[in-house]
């Protein structure tokens, strides 16, 4: 996908949806925060969980966020700052998880949520968020298997296929059952693996789901043969669907240390 203005815009405002908000404490949760430490987050987006780690690690820690998307590093400049004095101070800047702008050794904790999936090569990925890392630091991946997504419809097979088009937005759309294995590869310890389930049951503007439903219409128009009309009629479907509306989509967990040299 394109991250442009407006879908930047778009994709922010799914990040204050209760299902986003939920899926960061639970991020904030896994990695033990402590005071002083020094955190990168790849792939921070309008920035919401960069500044959430930054009041956990105190004025005493930093806190660095990259994106490949001048749209989004705007975005996250202009999320307000917590209270002087009780937070870490904040820093966006341009990077690609393959080559990410920080001698070795810069960090105490690494994060990276919904990215490795957009990166082709993963493994490559890995190793530069090892080598960023100190010895014994901590790296957390969070990404989404998308087979596993359960949504109801009133015409199934044109569910199937409008989501098989949008598997074509990703470089690997079942990443995290792959994980474990490229984690070792790339010199971690594998030490907490979990999943977070989004439910959406009930059509609700203000859910994960409803705002996925305008990016699959954006991107699968003209992909496998699926026309803007079908696309239309399908995200129709599921607004008319009301309280039978259902969707469910898990996201898998990853904490893993960092290995010494």
């Amino acid at each position: 996908m394109r991250f442009d203005e407006a879908t930047s815009r778009r994709l922010a405002a799914t990040y204050t949806t209760p299902d986003i908000v939920a899926q960061r404490a639970a991020i904030r949760a896994a990695l033990h925060l402590l005071a002083g430490e020094r955190v990168l987050d790849i792939g921070s987006g309008p920035g919401y969980l960069a500044r959430e780690m930054a009041e956990l690690v105190g004025p005493g820690g930093t806190v660095h966020g990259v994106d490949i998307s001048e749209h989004m590093l705007a975005i996250a400049r202009t999320t307000g700052p917590a209270p002087a004095g009780t937070s870490a101070p904040v820093e966006f800047s341009a990077g690609e998880a393959n080559t990410l702008p920080f001698p070795d050794g810069s960090f105490d904790v690494v994060t990276v949520t919904q990215v490795y999936e957009y990166v082709a090569e993963v493994a490559a990925a890995l190793t530069e968020a090892r080598r960023v890392l100190r010895p014994g630091g901590r790296l957390l991946v969070l990404d989404t298997d998308w087979d596993s997504i359960v949504w109801r419809s009133g015409d199934p097979d044109r569910m199937r296929r409008v989501l098989t088009a949008w598997d074509q937005h990703l470089a690997d759309p079942y990443l995290p059952r792959r994980l474990t294995g490229l984690l070792t590869e790339a010199g971690f310890e594998t030490t907490h693996r979990s999943v977070l389930p989004l439910l959406n049951a009930g059509y609700r503007a203000d859910t994960y789901s409803a705002g996925l439903i305008g990016f699959i219409s954006a991107f699968v128009p003209g992909r496998d043969g699926l026309t803007a009309a079908d696309v239309t009629a399908w995200a129709d479907d599921l607004v008319t669907l009301g309280e039978d509306y259902f969707f469910s989509l898990n996201r898998y967990l990853f904490v893993a240390t960092a290995q010494g040299n």
